[in-house]
């Protein structure tokens, strides 16, 4: 499914148009999850993978996305059915 985050694939934190997918909800399950409900943001190799201020290795940019996701699937979905889904409250 086609991102309900953002519209462009230019890196969601700084906008370098050199980016990957990355599915906000990790594991093999959550990543299927996010792919289906569109739960998925464009980061550059600066915010995905390489640096101490990627999504993988910074809690706070982790937290943010996740609230953020959180937020926009719940524009068309309970909270309820969030937590359902995703075993988890991160707001």
């Amino acid at each position: 499914m086609k991102s309900i985050l953002q519209d462009s694939k230019i890196c969601w934190v700084c906008g370098n148009p050199h980016t990957t997918c990355h599915h906000v909800f990790e594991g093999t399950h959550h990543r299927k999850l996010s792919e289906k409900y569109g739960l998925k943001v464009y980061l550059c190799d600066r915010h995905h993978l390489v640096s101490k201020e990627c999504v993988h290795q910074n809690p706070q940019l982790e937290a943010i996305l996740k609230q953020y996701a959180q937020k926009k699937f719940e524009e068309t979905h309970s909270r309820e059915e969030f937590i359902k889904i995703f075993k988890r409250n991160y707001l």
